[in-house]
């Protein structure tokens, strides 16, 4: 063998082993460069908001003169001081505990009947319920006070039929104004906690329930004994993902309430949504610092999450 073919063979080795770095940079490269709208876009439009409202809420700034004054924590202190502040993290905080639990079961029962053979027309009312959800909110909301109109709304007109003379103003009392607010948020939103619930119990085995049938367990002892154990880590999950969700209503209480009457049922962003831009003197570095505030109470729900996805997966793994 010469000397000219081992040097090409020893070259052409060479090449073979440069190629796969070569081909991991070029393949990165072009993954970089399809991602880079959707970074750029995510960094302009979420990240530096975030950290401007870090700043802003350092500043005396009504958001729309170049008037700007360093006060510190001043803004923390006032928001901590209002009332109202509390008033609407309290809001925000019942609607989340009374919301979730009843959307979370509600649609665990919904979705076992329709996941039953037995069930007809099972495929339609999926579709019926998941309608709301595709459904933009703030047209819910504006479709909602319309129905639950005190004067000619079809609520108000079936109650008075019932006998009830003057009806209900769900949305004009400051008892019912918050309550029937959770109720259209459920309603809005069942469909999409139904859809994790089906996708959980196609994981259940058909054969689990065959064998329990045969050893004489009834749909109480199958629900009790197969179904919950084998769905406990997604009931953690669903439960999570519900709760961060009930945190965000912005668009559902702005529409139908305005976070009134009285701020009966003004959640925490109508509560930064008001100082911002609907106050007669915008402060939107006040209302920076309120946002910082129901960030860091997002970020605890969201290290809750974190440590039940961690749960859910050793509790699926020991099961």
């Amino acid at each position: 063998m010469s000397l000219a073919t081992v040097t090409a063979k020893q070259a052409g080795k060479s090449d073979l082993s440069r190629r796969p770095g070569r081909d991991r940079r070029r393949t990165a490269l072009w993954i970089w460069l399809f991602l880079a709208p959707t970074v750029i876009l995510y960094g302009i439009f979420t990240v530096y908001p975030i950290i401007g409202s870090y700043w802003y809420s350092l500043l005396d700034w009504d958001g729309f003169t170049a008037d700007k004054t360093f006060v510190g924590l001043a803004n923390y202190r006032e928001v901590v001081q209002d009332p109202l502040f509390w008033g609407a993290f309290l809001h925000t905080v019942l609607f989340m505990v009374v919301t979730v639990p009843v959307q979370v079961f509600l649609s665990l029962l919904l979705a076992m009947l329709l996941n039953s053979p037995k069930m007809p027309l099972s495929r339609i009312f999926r579709t019926a319920l998941f309608l709301p959800v595709v459904t933009t909110t703030a047209i819910v909301g504006v479709v909602m006070q319309s129905i639950f109109d005190p004067a000619n709304g079809p609520v108000n007109l079936f109650i008075q039929k019932l006998g009830f003379d003057g009806g209900i103003n769900f949305l004009g009392s400051s008892h019912t104004s918050l309550w029937t607010s959770a109720g259209v948020y459920v309603w809005k939103w069942l469909g999409i906690t139904l859809i994790y619930w089906l996708a959980a119990l196609q994981t259940v085995s058909k054969d689990l329930y065959e064998a329990g049938s045969i050893d004489g367990a009834g749909p109480r002892q199958l629900f009790r004994h197969i179904t919950l154990p084998l769905l406990k880590p997604f009931t953690i999950i669903i439960t999570l993902l519900s709760l961060e969700a009930s945190l965000h209503v912005f668009d559902l209480i702005q529409t139908m309430t305005g976070g009134g009457p009285y701020y009966s049922s003004e959640v925490l962003e109508i509560y930064i949504y008001r100082w911002a831009f609907a106050a007669t003197i915008p402060r939107l570095g006040y209302a920076s610092a309120a946002a910082v505030i129901f960030g860091l109470f997002v970020f605890v729900i969201g290290v809750f999450q974190l440590l039940g996805v961690r749960a859910a997966r050793r509790s699926g793994g020991n099961s």
